[in-house]
């Protein structure tokens, strides 16, 4: 197993198409003029150097656990905005920040009714919370992903794993952060429409993301195998269209604890 499957390349082929989410997340934070904010899953650092400068933060850390993308962020540190390499399922701070944000990374962190209540912990009185995740794990891209991976030989060399999805419903999380005290918040499930050249793109998206997990489990020459398979089903099940329409569901969460 490979440590590290991010590929900063791969994955920001789709740069435009990607941050348009994280631009309209960054549309629901109020500014915290001499905040403090933290981006759980910053990747390669440019979207958070904007979320630091957009909301005037004093201080903003980048959190990923990716040496890959991280590898890039140093450039863009400064001006309050610092880097560090950490998982957010265990990663501790021990203080509070005004701003907890996160976007498209949550959905790599399991046990969500555990993960909230400890990111709402985070939070300072008046703070406000900031998420966006896919939830498009019901289309035929990732569907046919996961039954590939039951399948051998890929089943013996990944040791029986599936990836499983955590996340919830967009009434789950609303409820959720009712219960957690909340004052305020805004959640919804929003399709993003992309306009991809031909349907094998779907595979060169989801090899940004999606594919990595497995990527990191299976030997190179059987993740060509993978991929070439899922290519093929792809293609079948969704048709071979060129250009090829690709819906793409995300939830975007904003809350606000009391001040």
């Amino acid at each position: 197993m490979t440590t590290d499957a991010w590929d900063p390349a791969q994955y920001e082929r789709f740069r435009d198409e990607r941050a348009q989410p994280f631009f309209d997340l960054l549309g629901l934070v109020e500014p915290v003029p001499g905040g403090r904010a933290i981006d759980l899953g910053c990747g390669t650092g440019k979207l958070t150097r904007v979320q630091h400068d957009r909301v005037k933060a004093v201080e903003t850390i980048g959190i990923d656990s990716s040496e890959e993308m991280l590898r890039e962020s140093g450039q863009l540190a400064g001006g309050g905005l610092r880097f560090e390499r950490g998982d957010i399922a265990n990663w501790d701070p021990g203080r509070t920040f005004d701003l907890v944000f996160s976007n498209a990374a949550l959905q790599w962190v399991p046990d969500h009714p555990e993960l909230f209540p400890r990111l709402a912990r985070l939070l300072a009185p008046g703070g406000q919370l900031a998420v966006q995740m896919p939830a498009n794990h019901d289309h035929a891209s990732h569907v046919l992903a996961h039954a590939l991976a039951r399948e051998e030989p890929f089943a013996a060399a990944l040791v029986g794993y599936v990836r499983e999805v955590p996340v919830e419903s967009p009434e789950w999380y609303a409820s959720v952060l009712h219960g957690l005290g909340f004052g305020q918040q805004h959640v919804r499930l929003q399709v993003y429409g992309h306009v991809l050249g031909q349907t094998a793109d779907v595979v060169e998206w989801t090899k940004g993301t999606l594919l990595t997990d497995y990527q990191r489990r299976l030997p190179a020459h059987l993740f060509e195998r993978f991929v070439d398979e899922y290519r093929r089903r792809v293609v079948a099940e969704l048709g071979d269209q060129s250009p090829y329409f690709y819906p793409f569901k995300r939830l975007l969460i904003w809350g606000r604890t009391p001040g």
